[in-house]
């Protein structure tokens, strides 16, 4: 065995641990990591009950997910494939259209878009068929491999039951706080702040849930906004690490349960959509479109972002570590603000003109129509209904029905994720 290089190695690991974890990065000027350490620091020994964050409590977070996961694994199977029973959701996704050579290689070339009608036309004369036959194979091409009904359900109930729980737990365990009232309090006696337990368990468990949808990013139903999934998720899972390895936990409470606020109405929401609650659905669209702009575009940047943006330095200091977790909570805010903008686009809508266009930046979930299996186009006809666009961490519902070749008018619950 060669020993230096062995040497060599831990010699490496030692700097490069000592470089990662500088106290001039992760601490305010005069702190050091040992104000981090129960019963040390500088100020001397805190009291008996005092907690405070450690770096290695992160561990804990792993196994939690991996729980999370499985505990979701068996309410989709043993709570939620039952219900969907009873609601008589679909279980199998569309069948395959029947192979062909021409129209393969025409949608290699032209993609889930449908080519013009003189395109349509001329496949339809090489291949002795109608152009709604062509219309059908291709729109059951391009829904190919969409998520069942029953899948559907089965996340997003998982989802809304988390949300809902986590939402108002986080506001029970907030409400006596100090912190949660006026946020003066996230600075004052920073860095050594005690951890409640209550508080300990849920950065633990939210932290956990954002770990495990991680896990089941690829998955779950993928949407078009799936760039931004991925960026929401580490930008959060990152914030929770950071705020807790220098005990900005306060302030990360506040984020997690302000941002926790709207997502059980979305997922509320799409559960009445898929039960065909279209009253309650609508309502549901409504009181998320307003929580999320009094939430995430008043509360968040006018409350919260301008505490820590000009407030809080002036009480702890500034340092590195400090600009990093501001631009997290800008780039949060930057993804509100551009899903916001997707919401207005279709409340407008709703609101004055009574029915929303298609939204390109949307795929469609279609139906199958049990005559003959097109597909049900989402964006055809007049009159109100609902549909679906899904943008990240926002749903949004809004109305549409399917006018019918035959001249009556057959509703349609179309889902645009």
């Amino acid at each position: 065995m060669d020993w230096s290089l062995l040497s060599s190695s831990s010699l490496s690991l030692v700097a490069f641990r000592r470089w990662f974890w500088s106290e001039s990065f992760w601490l305010p000027p005069n702190v050091t990591w040992k104000d981090l350490e129960e019963g040390g620091g500088s100020e001397g020994p805190g009291p008996p009950s005092m907690v405070l964050p450690s770096v290695y409590d992160l561990w804990l977070s792993v196994p939690l997910a991996v729980a999370l996961f499985g505990l979701r694994l068996i309410w989709e199977r043993y709570i939620a494939h039952p219900l969907g029973h009873l609601k008589s959701f679909k279980e199998t996704s569309l069948a395959k259209p029947q192979p062909n050579e021409i129209l393969e290689k025409a949608f290699g070339l032209h993609g889930k878009f449908s080519p013009d009608h003189n395109k349509i036309l001329g496949y339809a004369k090489q291949l002795d068929w109608t152009p709604r036959q062509v219309h059908r194979w291709w729109r059951k091409q391009r829904m190919l491999g969409k998520p069942s009904q029953m899948q559907r359900f089965k996340e997003t109930s998982w989802r809304f039951i988390f949300y809902l729980c986590s939402f108002w737990s986080g506001l029970y365990i907030l409400w006596d706080k100090s912190w949660f009232w006026e946020m003066n309090y996230c600075w004052q006696g920073y860095p050594r702040q005690h951890v409640p337990s209550d508080i300990w368990w849920y950065y633990m468990v939210e932290l956990a849930f954002y770990l495990s949808l991680v896990l089941s990013l690829f998955r779950d139903v993928r949407r078009k906004d799936f760039r931004e999934m991925v960026i929401h998720h580490f930008a959060t899972i990152s914030l929770l690490c950071l705020s807790w390895s220098n005990n900005m936990i306060r302030v990360g409470t506040l984020v997690v349960c302000l941002h926790d606020t709207v997502d059980y109405w979305m997922e509320g929401a799409k559960l009445a959509l898929y039960c065909k609650s279209n009253k309650l659905c609508n309502v549901m669209f409504v009181v998320f479109t307003v929580l999320w702009f009094i939430t995430r575009l008043v509360i968040f940047p006018f409350r919260i972002i301008r505490s820590t943006m000009f407030e809080g330095h002036l009480v702890v200091g500034m340092f590195p570590m400090y600009y990093l977790f501001n631009g997290l909570l800008c780039t949060l805010l930057s993804l509100n603000v551009i899903w916001f903008c997707m919401i207005l686009r279709m409340f407008y809508q709703y609101v004055i003109h009574g029915k929303i266009e298609k939204d390109d930046r949307s795929d469609t979930e279609p139906e199958i129509d049990s005559d003959d299996g097109a597909v049900a186009n989402s964006n055809a006809g007049d009159g109100d209904g609902v549909t679906v666009t899904s943008f990240g961490q926002t749903t949004v519902l809004t109305s549409c029905f399917d006018g019918r070749s035959d001249g009556t008018d057959g509703q349609r619950n179309c889902v645009s994720r």
